[in-house]
């Protein structure tokens, strides 16, 4: 009788454990397998391609291609950093300050959000989580964040990004989106098409490289003013984020 009134609680919590530790040790396998090894795809990716599938869109199939960061034009990288995380460099995985400011913005204007994960923050959620804004996904994405900067270096951390971002409908990574953009290797991407890229970032469903709005290109613009202010190429020497 005692056994048929237990709390079901009590009978779920050994298997949730089990659950959570088991999820846990495949995800810090896939770490460090990904520090090394290319990423396949990611939760977006998989997410997108679900998606498509479960609303009967089999036209769409989502494309990505693996590109060593020595294969990616250094303006890219420069450009991405100029646009999404200026404190890259510096940071372990969170910026405090970016934070407390996009509160003090956010509870002021609460009709136009904003933003403060830093580009680890973002390669962990692309890579390993889900779409939104829930606490959760929130918390263990600035954990992530953490252990990222804690196993990767500064360089793995924004090769993966470059490879998994998502720039237009199916197009992730720099390589997938210099070819179908501007018909050309991520090698030889400029300044000019390494900052408009970076400019849709934010929302590459709304903002277009093909079509980029008057917006688009003052960001674009600004994101080029930033690349300069930082200093160019020598600034990624200097912050060792090239491996040439």
């Amino acid at each position: 009788m005692s056994n048929r009134m237990k709390n079901p609680f009590s009978i779920l919590w050994p298997w949730l454990k089990k659950i959570v530790l088991t999820i846990t040790i495949l995800w810090f396998v896939a770490v460090i397998l990904f520090s090394f090894l290319p990423v396949p795809f990611s939760m977006v990716m998989a997410e997108r391609q679900i998606s498509a599938l479960m609303s009967i869109n089999l036209s769409y199939v989502f494309r990505s291609s693996w590109m060593d960061q020595n294969q990616i034009s250094p303006y890219m990288t420069l450009a991405v950093i100029a646009a999404e995380d200026q404190k890259f460099p510096k940071h372990w995985g969170l910026d405090f300050e970016a934070i407390e400011t996009a509160m003090a913005h956010n509870k002021k204007f609460q009709k136009r959000i904003r933003g403060a994960s830093t580009i680890t923050q973002q390669t962990a959620k692309n890579l390993f989580l889900w779409e939104g804004r829930s606490w959760v996904r929130k918390g263990l994405e600035a954990g992530m964040a953490v252990v990222l900067e804690l196993l990767w270096s500064k360089k793995r951390i924004l090769t993966v990004y470059l490879n998994i971002a998502e720039f237009g409908h199916g197009i992730f990574g720099v390589e997938e989106a210099a070819r179908h953009y501007f018909g050309k290797s991520a090698n030889r991407l400029t300044a000019s098409e390494a900052a408009l890229l970076a400019a849709v970032l934010p929302n590459p469903h709304r903002y277009k490289v093909d079509a980029p709005s008057a917006y688009l290109l003052q960001r674009q613009q600004w994101i080029l003013r930033q690349m300069r202010l930082l200093g160019g190429e020598s600034y990624l020497k200097q912050n060792k984020l090239r491996y040439r």
